[in-house]
């Protein structure tokens, strides 16, 4: 059975091509989101297998959704996304409960690896 996937970006373009490359590889993408503050509603309505979240976006960043996925799911799945490669973010982002963490610009084998790694 497919997995279904919600992904989250401010950015459109991103989301198309994230989108791209999971609809292309078996995956379903169920929703999109433009801020955390969506993301987690989207989340809570459509409990998808996985979250690919981007960290900076407005109204609520990526790190606040993914504390706010966790808090109303343990078991959520989440994998963390930025252009801004910060040690910092990235420890932040594992502390908080994310499973993996990929860099912007995307690598299609590296977003698939990942997607693969943590839901199969």
């Amino acid at each position: 059975m497919a997995k279904n996937i919600l992904i989250c970006d401010d950015a459109a373009f991103m989301r198309m091509m994230i989108k791209d490359i999971l609809s292309k590889n078996g995956y379903n993408v169920v929703g999109e989101a433009e801020n955390g503050a969506k993301a987690v509603e989207k989340y809570n309505e459509l409990k998808p297998d996985l979250v690919l979240m981007d960290i900076t976006m407005p109204e609520m960043d990526g790190i606040q959704a993914l504390k706010k996925i966790k808090e109303g799911d343990a078991g959520a799945t989440v994998i963390m996304c930025s252009a801004m490669g910060q040690q910092a973010m990235v420890i932040e982002s594992i502390q908080s409960g994310a499973k993996d963490f990929i860099v912007k610009p995307f690598q299609a084998d590296r977003v698939l690896e990942a997607v693969k790694k943590v839901i199969g």
